[in-house]
């Protein structure tokens, strides 16, 4: 037994292994491990969100600036052991290049390859990216090796003819062996990249998504990565300016590598030492090695056998007999066995938390049976029933819906007193933290591109569905940007169905976000989809205006700033666009941004039978107008009680049977 042991010790060791590398910088909020910024590269640090400036300070000849953001422990890239096998790699990150002014444009940045340790090169300037030195032409030493992929915003007299801004693919020059001409001004702004190296093809190419475009721009070269690279290398990306300062900004960073390594050939005999007695021997340990490996085999299907029941005596939970939620199965959502989530997140690891909120946490997961990558929403153990409620309205609502413009639910959890969604990762994050928290700066041509796709996403819901689904909760925060910085509405836990004939539901107690909530809701209690045309409006408003809907003013009278009041009474003195957020810095279409804050105020007016329908607010959005005509002063609700029917019966002015308070609105004279 002992030696089948050893034989099969020896034979695990001759089987194929594979060397990974694999990190996910979702933001660079604190102080990121393995990760070493060189040169002017510096944290930009506030809060839960950060990112690295790469370009901060003035280091060149030239007088412009050159940093390098490093991962620093050596990547192996190819193993000359194992017969000089090289790596497949890819890697995803979000970026910002942003010029101080018009007229200033250079030099840009790259993602790079380099020889390991990572070094900044003698006497560098713009124009080399950070990469090499001075000397354009000259390739670089075998310490100072590198494969780039650059994103250039500067014709130099080595780049090829045509536009400023281009990308390229680098090998030991800044002279590409593979370029591809962007429209000027393309590679300003957020932008999102793929760069996938196939070690099969030798293929390295580059997907980029820019301006909030969905059809990517593509460039890809055949690239020897072993003859050009050494065995170990270091991996990062690199930025300079010449005399016009260019702000580059790394805001994400994810990057996975795998090496396949062949076993050892080992020692090869000659056919003369082939002999009856080894024939023999050979067959005694084979035999040997057969029963161990059976009887192991053995084992495990049994050990999995009771984990398996274990599990899912532990995850089902649904011990009062009364299904959670019944759910159609086949394409839709599935249900997660709980350890599956639990490796997911890394044990629920504090560095996977996307957020945090009253339900509970958020937190990144990779589901590696789909090669997906999640994002799961964990209720607190201690939800209420309330907080269980909402779980099973977002299964039951968001299970059944799809569009481009609405989160998708991938799956759900309901095991070990634990209450778990998983959704598509939308990775930008929400609106809120890049109107009002340290995320990328959101031009005016983002803001309509996320207006629209969340009135698109309405529009589906509202009218164009089976049902009615009435969202309640309509706001930044539950307003997702995936890498183009497209709108996905998200959060169902509080949405309600109702039926097209009826219009409206009554609910037990308003729920929504103060600010966002239609003020008769917080009256009468009902639910509607005029209820969410209002959050809808006063969004409209916040992403123009840049401010939320309620806040302290800036002076002391201890008054609440109230934005819906105010962009009103400047849109009654024809001065409305004195509302636009002060950062665009007057850098919009006035056309567009009087038409946004109208139908801003349209959708909030504090009679909801003045709003229009989500249909007719996106028609003037798409076409830019004609505008409504609102009243000059904001119309001021009164609450009057319903008056008595003939019959007996409480009734509003509308004449609907009700017996709550009714909505009226005079404007003020």
């Amino acid at each position: 037994m002992a030696s089948a042991l050893a034989c099969l010790l020896v034979l695990l060791r001759c089987l194929p292994s594979a060397t990974t590398v694999s990190f996910n910088y979702s933001t660079f909020s604190n102080a990121t491990k393995n990760i070493t910024l060189q040169g002017s590269a510096a944290a930009a640090i506030a809060g839960v969100d950060g990112w690295i400036e790469l370009t901060t300070g003035k280091n060149l000849p030239s007088g412009g600036t050159m940093g390098r953001v490093v991962y620093t422990p050596p990547v192996q890239l190819w193993d000359k052991d194992t017969g000089g096998e090289v790596a497949s790699f890819t890697t995803r990150f979000s970026f910002s290049i942003a010029p101080k002014s018009s007229s200033d444009r250079g030099d840009g940045m790259a993602f790079f390859l380099a020889s390991y340790p990572s070094t900044m090169p003698y006497m560098g300037d713009g124009g080399a990216l950070g990469l090499t030195t001075r000397s354009y032409d000259t390739a670089p030493s075998s310490v100072n090796r590198f494969v780039a992929v650059e994103f250039d915003t500067y014709v130099n007299s080595f780049d090829p003819n045509g536009t400023d801004d281009h990308v390229g693919i680098d090998v030991n020059s800044i002279r590409s062996v593979k370029t591809n001409s962007l429209p000027n001004f393309t590679l300003i702004g957020n932008m999102t990249a793929v760069i996938d190296y196939n070690s099969n093809s030798s293929i390295l190419s580059l997907k980029l998504w820019a301006n909030g475009s969905t059809t990517p721009y593509n460039l890809s070269s055949k690239v020897d990565l072993k003859s050009a690279l050494p065995e170990k290398v270091a991996v990062g990306f690199s930025a300079a300016t010449g005399a016009s300062v260019e702000q580059h900004q790394l805001h994400s960073w994810d990057f996975n590598l795998t090496l396949e390594q062949k076993p050892s050939t080992g020692v090869i005999s000659s056919p003369q030492q082939h002999s009856r007695g080894g024939v023999v021997a050979g067959a005694i340990v084979g035999a040997a090695l057969f029963a161990v490996l059976l009887f192991v085999m053995v084992a495990v299907l049994v050990r999995r056998c009771r984990r398996k029941k274990r599990r899912e005596a532990e995850e089902d939970d649904d011990s009062d007999g009364d299904p959670i939620v019944e759910i159609e199965m086949g394409t839709g959502p599935r249900r997660f066995p709980y350890h599956v989530l639990v490796n997911a997140t890394k044990r629920f690891a504090e560095e996977e938390k996307l957020g945090q909120g009253g339900f509970g946490a958020v937190y990144r997961g990779y589901l590696g049976e789909l090669g997906l990558a999640v994002a799961i929403k964990r209720f607190a153990k201690d939800s209420s029933k309330q907080g269980r409620k909402e779980y099973k309205s977002e299964i039951k609502v968001i299970s059944r819906l799809r569009h481009r413009n609405l989160v998708q639910l991938i799956g759900w959890c309901h095991g070990r007193d634990e209450l778990l969604l998983v959704y598509e990762l939308v990775p930008n994050r929400s609106l809120d933290v890049h109107l009002h928290g340290n995320g990328t700066f959101l031009t005016w041509p983002m803001r309509i591109n996320i207006v629209l796709g969340l009135g698109n996403a309405l529009l589906y819901l509202h009218e164009e569905w089976e049902q009615c689904v009435v969202h309640r909760d309509i706001k930044p925060s539950n307003i997702m940007l995936d890498e183009s910085f497209n709108a996905k509405l998200g959060d169902f836990g509080l949405a309600r169905l109702i039926d097209h004939a009826v219009g409206v539901q009554t609910m037990t107690h308003p729920s929504g976000t103060p600010g966002y909530l239609d003020p008769e809701c917080v009256i009468t209690g009902k639910a509607s989809a005029e209820s969410d045309v209002y959050s809808f409006g006063v969004v409209l408003l916040e992403v123009a205006c840049g401010r939320r809907p309620i806040s302290l003013p800036d002076n002391q009278n201890n008054s609440l700033f109230r934005l819906v009041e105010w962009v009103w009474d400047l849109y009654g003195h024809g001065a409305v666009l004195k509302a636009a957020d002060e950062r665009l810095n007057n850098d919009y279409d006035a056309t567009n941004m009087e038409c946004v804050m109208a139908v801003g105020l349209w959708c909030a007016h504090p009679d909801r039978y003045a709003r229009p329908s989500i249909r007719a607010a996106m028609t003037v959005l798409q076409s830019n107008g004609p505008l409504p005509v609102l009243p000059s002063k904001m119309p001021v609700p009164i609450y009057a009680p319903p008056m008595a029917s003939s019959e007996g019966q409480l009734s509003s002015s509308t004449g609907m049977s009700s017996s709550s308070l009714t909505l009226t609105s005079i404007t003020p004279r």
